[in-house]
């Protein structure tokens, strides 16, 4: 199973989540909010510091990809034309982290943020952990 780790009260990474869902045509990802049970339960497990919520996790396959890495991750599990976000691979990782990181750091300022995290609607509960 592939588990994306997201912030659950930013309008930004709920946006994502949502284009994710709409992409993932072979219902091979899960989600779980950073500030969930299981999300904390998940990055305890894989050594991951539940303070650090700005960036986006994907576990896949046993390994946590973090930042623009569980992007690219992220888009090649996912069919049409997202898949062809991967290509930013070849961008040596310090520069996409780079950008990766300024997007992170002003999200919030930028898309703003909620109360408290996305409730699923009933059409897409079943892909959120608990």
């Amino acid at each position: 199973m592939n588990i994306v780790i997201f912030d659950g009260v930013c309008n930004f990474c709920n946006k994502s989540v949502q284009w994710i869902i709409r992409h993932d045509k072979n219902n091979q990802i899960k989600f779980a909010a950073h500030q969930s049970e299981a999300g904390v339960k998940l990055l305890n497990q894989y050594g991951l510091s539940t303070n650090d919520i700005d960036t986006v996790v994907l576990i896949k396959e046993g390994i946590a990809y973090k930042r623009s890495d569980a992007f690219i991750q992220i888009c090649r599990l996912l069919k049409g034309f997202p898949r062809y976000f991967s290509i930013i691979r070849f961008i040596p990782r310090f520069i996409r982290d780079f950008f990766y990181n300024i997007i992170a750091k002003y999200r919030y300022k930028l898309f703003g943020k909620k109360e408290q995290c996305m409730i699923p609607t009933p059409g897409i509960k079943e892909k959120f952990l608990h």
